[in-house]
C-alpha cells in the first residue's frame, strides 16, 4: 500500500449510449449493469483499495450526484467527493482533482480512471498500476494504459507506439474511433493498442502539461485552487468552470505532449460503453441471448433482454436486438447501432415533455 499513490475516479458522465437504462438521475456508473450485486462505481472503488489508503481515493462527479456517490461508497468522506458544477468533459475534472491532491501532497502519483469500466483479472491490473507508479514517480512522464486489440473495434480509441523491449513504450499517435477499414489496418500492423482511458502521472508532471498545453484552463483553476478547502470553494469552481471550454484530456493534453508513454497491458478490459459491449460481457443462453428479465423467448438470438421481474417480456423472431423495459420507457431496437441511442436522447430533448424520459 502506497501513501503517495492517489486515485481519481471520474463519475460525471450520463451514459447516453446506455439509455434508457442509464438516466440523468442514475447514470450508468451508479447501476449494477452486470448483475453482480455491486454498481460499476462500487466495483471500481474496491479494485483500487489494495493499492493505497482509502482516504487517497477521490471521486469527481456532477454536484447532483454527490449524495448518490456517498450512499454507494459509505466508507469515504464528503471531502473525497469533488462536485463539478457543470459537465465540461474530462480535462477540467482532472485538473480540479489534481490541484486538490497537489495541495495535500506535491509528490503524489495519480491514477485517473473511469468509474464504469469492466476489469476482470484485477490482480494483473493492480500489478500494472504498481509498475506504472514506479515509472511515474520521477514526475517526468504521462502514462496511459493500452490493451492488445482482439478485434477491429470502431468504438475505441487506438494508440500507436514506437517499438521497444520494455512494457512502457513511447506513444507515436492517438486515433479516436476509426472507421472499420482503418481499425482492421491497425490490427494488422501490430503496433496499435486500444486506449483504456486510464492514466498514471506525477502531479507535478500533469500540472506542467496543463500549463503548457491548456494554459488558460490552468490559470483559471490555479486561481480557484487558492480557495480549495474553504467556504469559497464552490463559488470559485463555478467561476473556473464557466470560463473553461469543454475538452477531453486526450485532445487537450495527451495528443500534444512529448512525454507520453503507453504501458502494454493484458488484463481483461471493456469500457462497457454500449448495449453491444454489455452483451459481449454477459452470460448468454444457448441462442446467444443475454437475458436479465422475466421473459418468454422464441426464435430469438444474439439479443439483450432486460427488465424488472414484475413485468413479463415476450420476444419472438428477433436477431441482434435490445428488448428492454426501464421504468417508464420500453425499447425495441437493434443493439449494435450505437449512434441511434444518441439520436433517441437528442430527439427527446427537443420533444415537449421529453426530458421526463431522460
Amino acid at each position: 500500500m502506497n501513501n503517495n499513490l492517489y486515485i481519481v475516479l471520474m463519475a460525471g458522465g450520463v451514459g447516453t449510449r446506455f439509455w434508457p437504462y442509464s438516466r440523468n438521475s442514475r447514470p450508468k456508473q451508479f447501476l449494477d449493469v452486470l448483475g453482480t450485486g455491486k454498481t460499476l462505481l462500487q466495483s471500481t472503488y474496491e479494485r483500487f483499495l489494495p493499492l493505497c489508503p482509502k482516504q487517497n481515493i477521490l471521486v469527481v462527479t456532477h454536484e447532483e450526484h454527490v449524495a448518490l456517490t456517498l450512499q454507494q461508497l459509505p466508507d469515504i468522506s464528503e471531502t473525497q467527493v469533488l462536485a463539478e458544477p457543470m459537465r465540461k468533459n474530462t480535462a477540467p475534472c482532472i485538473i480540479y482533482a489534481c490541484l486538490k491532491i497537489y495541495k495535500q501532497n506535491p509528490d503524489a502519483v495519480i491514477v485517473v480512471s473511469p468509474s464504469d469500466h469492466l476489469i476482470l483479472n484485477e490482480a494483473d491490473f493492480q500489478q500494472v498500476i504498481n509498475a506504472c507508479f514506479e515509472q511515474a514517480k520521477n514526475q517526468d512522464k504521462l502514462i496511459t494504459l493500452g490493451l492488445k486489440p482482439t478485434r477491429p473495434e470502431t468504438g475505441y480509441g487506438y494508440i500507436q507506439y514506437i517499438a521497444a523491449k520494455p512494457a512502457l513504450k513511447k506513444v507515436k499517435t492517438f486515433t479516436e474511433k476509426p472507421e472499420l477499414s482503418l481499425a482492421k489496418t491497425f490490427i494488422e500492423s501490430g503496433d496499435f493498442v486500444w486506449n483504456a482511458g486510464i492514466f498514471v502521472w506525477g502531479v507535478k508532471a500533469i500540472k506542467e502539461a496543463f500549463h503548457k498545453y491548456l494554459p488558460e484552463m490552468a490559470e483559471v483553476f490555479e486561481e480557484a485552487a487558492a480557495h480549495f478547502g474553504t467556504d469559497h470553494e464552490r463559488q470559485s469552481l463555478q467561476t473556473a468552470y464557466s470560463q473553461t471550454k469543454g475538452i477531453s484530456i486526450d485532445y487537450g493534453v495527451m495528443e500534444k505532449a512529448d512525454n507520453v508513454y503507453v504501458w502494454l497491458s493484458s488484463f481483461a478490459w471493456s469500457d462497457l460503453g454500449s448495449w453491444s459491449s454489455l452483451h459481449d460481457n454477459s452470460t448468454k443462453d444457448a441462442n446467444n441471448n443475454a437475458v436479465d428479465a422475466e421473459a418468454l423467448i422464441y426464435e430469438t438470438r444474439n439479443s439483450v433482454i432486460k427488465g424488472p421481474k414484475d413485468k413479463l417480456i415476450v420476444a419472438q423472431g428477433l436477431n441482434g436486438y435490445l428488448i428492454g423495459a426501464f421504468d417508464d420507457v420500453f425499447i425495441v431496437c437493434e443493439k449494435d447501432k450505437e449512434e441511434l441511442f444518441r439520436k433517441f436522447v437528442n430527439d427527446l430533448k427537443n420533444k415537449p415533455g421529453g426530458n421526463d424520459y431522460l
